[in-house]
């Protein structure tokens, strides 16, 4: 709902601290926030550390090569909602991270194109089971992984794919979510370059 304030645990207090942004304590366990002064921090400080961010894009497709996500093909949204015949861009990562949400919308591609190859137990995604906050909270760290070669999964996304429940009106796992993303993706890169450096000498 369109509330304009948040609840989140104190397993992430520390992180929305760090973006500076105010907190309320609310019982045992809990703090509040406001829902736009969180969004304003964290997309001052995104913007800050370099992040790039468009806005109105679609990704249309992924691009696989040798059974690994290297990128993705996106296009703008509107391009997409006026059902036009416009080329796509495709744009080469090392990694791809969907936080698309209930929807898991890469991941949804990557496993119709690739024949069910996703790592869950199906091998495609699940979907998501029935709301219980609470659970919902616990696994989505436990989801929050590597689902093809190269395409990680975080955030609401997570569960939606592994069959985790809806996630409630808690924010905090959403943020451990893309921090423990983030660490599963630079350990993995310095691993790579590690990798290459032994290689070249």
């Amino acid at each position: 709902m369109f509330f304009n304030k948040i609840v989140i645990q104190e397993e992430a207090k520390s992180l929305l601290e760090e973006w500076g942004v105010n907190l309320k304590r609310f019982g045992h366990n809990y703090y509040v926030a406001s829902s736009l002064e969180t969004l304003a921090c964290l997309l001052l400080k995104t913007l800050q550390a370099g992040v790039h961010i468009f806005n109105g894009v679609t990704i249309e497709d992924v691009i696989v090569r040798n059974s690994k996500v290297q990128g993705v093909v996106i296009n703008w949204s509107a391009v997409e909602i006026a059902n036009l015949h416009v080329d796509p861009l495709a744009v080469k990562s090392h990694f791809v991270i969907d936080a698309t949400g209930h929807a898991a919308e890469i991941a949804q591609v990557v496993a119709r194109k690739t024949e069910g190859k996703l790592l869950t137990a199906t091998g495609g995604v699940i979907g998501e089971k029935p709301m219980w906050a609470e659970e919902a909270e616990r696994l989505l760290l436990i989801n929050t992984r590597e689902i093809y070669p190269n395409l990680y999964v975080c955030g609401m996304a997570a569960n939606a794919v592994f069959g985790g429940p809806r996630m409630g009106a808690i924010f905090g796992g959403m943020f451990l979510s893309g921090q423990r993303v983030a660490n599963l993706i630079i350990e993995r890169f310095k691993s790579q370059q590690n990798n290459y450096n032994n290689k070249s000498q």
